[in-house]
């Protein structure tokens, strides 16, 4: 009998993660996962009790590949392999269609990453986002375009997911209130990598910036042909999608990387309390690896916990209800929620590149 119950004593919770980590996209996936891993690493290492059991946590990790079907049957995948919560997903437009599956079969979600504002206005209560969204940051990359650099003419280019467009729809927006002539607006893809005749198309309308919606991988290659097309003055704002370590190599050092501006929603780690010693616990479990949002992935899976603890439960039905009420200091911010699940005053950091560095501009 004594087996039977220490078998009984410790109970798994099993916390869903979901990024691309093949494809494109996967060095931002794979960050992510990281984090969320370094959380379960330090919560099990902590030895977590819930209404009086011992807890031993399990990362279930799937792969959207940032493709909204993947992403649609990998939530389904999670709901059917009733794991106890979820974090995820990495982008907007998988993060969308997820969040309805998520929401029938009653799980909870906080995604440290998708910043498309319609997520908090679907009316699901299961919802929660780690950062702030592209109203904030669209917004706040023009009012520096216009306030700061004085800019008249901007372009834009948009990848047409739901992250790319939303965040460029934001930035044309204020552009136009704050008075600046949009000269341009181009679609591109996710998978792209080639934009002379786009960016042709935009240099005859002599801009002084142009505004990109979308991810590194396309951010780099369109740095290197702005410079052979000698847009070498011309400004590159982006959101949180290009603002990685990684476009340094996917620019391949091109001079115009010294001309983007880009803004993630959170405070830089250098600035918070606790994110030098976070980012060395990081750096030496995935070296070389960290981009942009391991620290939110590593945040979202600690407030999961916060509220199963507050909640004497892993139960989503009965520990649900008191993500609503978090009040969790984390590494990248102190999380507390809006009644619509979007973070209470977050952050914005713009960032530039600087002898083929990243850095705080604020």
């Amino acid at each position: 009998m004594g087996f039977v119950a220490h078998a009984q004593a410790q109970t798994v919770v099993r916390i869903g993660h979901v990024a691309p980590v093949s494809g494109p996209q996967a060095h931002f996936g794979r960050d992510n996962e990281n984090g969320a891993r370094l959380a379960v690493e330090e919560l099990n290492a902590q030895g977590v009790t819930i209404g009086g059991k011992k807890v031993k946590f399990e990362l279930v990790a799937e792969d959207d590949a940032a493709d909204p079907k993947q992403g649609t049957a990998a939530a389904q995948k999670l709901c059917d392999a009733k794991v106890n919560g979820v974090i995820g997903h990495l982008n907007s437009g998988t993060t969308l269609p997820a969040a309805k599956i998520y929401n029938a079969c009653g799980l909870p979600m906080i995604t440290p990453s998708a910043t498309n504002p319609e997520l908090t206005t679907l009316g699901y209560k299961n919802v929660y986002r780690m950062l702030a969204n592209d109203n904030a940051l669209g917004a706040g990359l023009a009012r520096y375009a216009q306030g700061t650099l004085k800019l008249k003419k901007v372009a834009i280019i948009d990848d047409r997911t739901a992250y790319g467009k939303g965040v460029a729809e934001v930035f044309a927006k204020t552009a136009k209130e704050l008075g600046m002539d949009v000269v341009s607006q181009q679609y591109t893809n996710d998978k792209a990598v080639d934009f002379m005749a786009i960016l042709t198309a935009i240099k005859n309308k002599k801009p002084d910036g142009i505004f990109f919606g979308g991810m590194d991988p396309q951010a780099g290659p369109m740095l290197r042909q702005m410079q052979q097309l000698g847009m070498t003055k011309v400004y590159m704002f982006g959101g949180d999608g290009i603002c990685t370590d990684k476009l340094m190599d996917l620019s391949s050092g091109a001079r115009t990387l010294a001309n983007v501006v880009c803004a993630v929603g959170g405070a830089s780690l250098d600035k918070l309390p606790n994110g030098k010693t976070w980012r060395s616990r990081y750096d030496a479990k995935f070296p070389g690896q960290f981009q942009v949002y391991a620290p939110y992935t590593y945040d979202a899976t600690m407030v999961l916990v916060d509220a199963m603890k507050r909640a004497n439960s892993a139960d989503p039905k009965v520990y649900g209800p008191k993500l609503a009420a978090a009040d969790y200091q984390g590494v990248t911010a102190k999380v507390v929620f809006e009644p619509n699940g979007e973070l209470k005053n977050p952050a914005m950091t713009l960032y530039v590149y600087k002898d083929g560095k990243k850095v705080p501009l604020n």
